[in-house]
């Protein structure tokens, strides 16, 4: 079985004006002259981190991570509790595709690979539609393709697994909220001038997360008020506006990654399971492969994803460079 690479740190890291107010951080890792590939993270709001470079070869690959609009490094923040609204300005799915390809232009990369997962996995899904020739290969995670249906399924459908921290998730709103878009109503809540309501707001909704991932310990990162304010605000506002994708956008716009080799991680407890997202994908996605993990769920936890993730970057090096111009 495969374990990740060991730590590695950046070689460089920078700054890039994405234009509408916003900058993005970014940081290059591994070999300056191997296979780039990059890393898109999940969330939205997440941000880049030093575990996800480690699925890849820093021998084979110039391993490339960024902070989205608003979170991690970048600015403005959506955390920033004087201005961190403006993180939401100019900040949609659209916005971050353009993003990616202004910073593959900048970093002068010809095609890379695509790594992603959970939002990561939809924003590059986007990309790779909307510029498949830019994409070498990809693997994918934590499945999902930004449908409706599988955000509903975290805000609503999973109560039934979790009553009692739904209860408390949804206490603050009143029954038309809890009835209707729950991400809308949290997304009024998190703009509120008032930083204690925002801040109660976002423990909950980050409460409420960690409670649908009972296999991991709580997540460190959401002990930092502005880390928490910042996702609670960029998954609310992605998820009020459906990613900004039409619901069968992703499947429908398959076809157009009909060349490019894609291999599907899923965890067999992943929750996107209920909604059938694997195997969407992997009917939609004609050169795709899907390898589904014992005791895995949502996320890079766990010996099987890491052996499943290791494999499939250890295999695109030698593809990714073989097909280079």
């Amino acid at each position: 079985m495969r374990e990740r690479y060991s730590p590695i740190e950046p070689y460089a890291t920078g700054r890039l004006d994405v234009g509408d107010g916003h900058t993005i951080a970014w940081e290059v890792n591994g070999a300056p002259d191997g296979v780039p590939a990059l890393v898109v993270h999940g969330g939205p709001g997440r941000g880049m981190g030093p575990s996800t470079r480690r699925y890849f070869d820093p021998a084979a690959y110039r391993i490339v991570q960024f902070d989205q609009r608003g979170c991690g490094a970048s600015t403005p923040h959506a955390g920033d509790p004087s201005d961190g609204l403006q993180a939401l300005t100019a900040n949609t799915t659209d916005h971050l595709v353009a993003d990616i390809e202004r910073l593959r232009e900048h970093l002068k990369v010809d095609r890379w690979v695509l790594f992603g997962g959970s939002w990561g996995c939809v924003l590059s899904l986007v990309y790779a539609q909307r510029h498949p020739d830019r994409v070498a290969s990809m693997v994918l995670l934590a499945l999902a393709t930004g449908r409706r249906v599988e955000t509903d399924l975290l805000t609503r459908g999973m109560r039934g697994y979790f009553p009692d921290a739904w209860a408390r998730f949804t206490a603050d709103l009143t029954p038309e909220e809890r009835d209707g878009d729950i991400a809308a109503a949290y997304a009024r809540r998190l703009a509120d001038t008032d930083p204690a309501v925002a801040d109660r707001t976002a423990r909950a909704w980050c409460a409420w997360e960690d409670a649908m991932l009972p296999m991991f310990p709580p997540s460190d990162e959401f002990q930092d008020p502005a880390y928490r304010l910042a996702y609670a605000r960029l998954v609310s506002h992605n998820w009020r506006h459906g990613a900004w994708l039409e619901e069968d956008q992703i499947v429908r716009d398959a076809y157009r990654l009909d060349d490019i080799p894609i291999v599907l991680v899923q965890g067999i407890l992943d929750s996107g399971n209920l909604v059938g997202t694997p195997w969407l994908l992997q009917r939609a996605l004609s050169a795709s492969e899907l390898v589904l993990v014992d005791d895995a769920g949502h996320g890079f936890s766990g010996a099987g994803m890491a052996d499943a993730l290791v494999t499939a970057t250890d295999r695109f090096r030698s593809l990714a460079s073989a097909h280079a111009p």
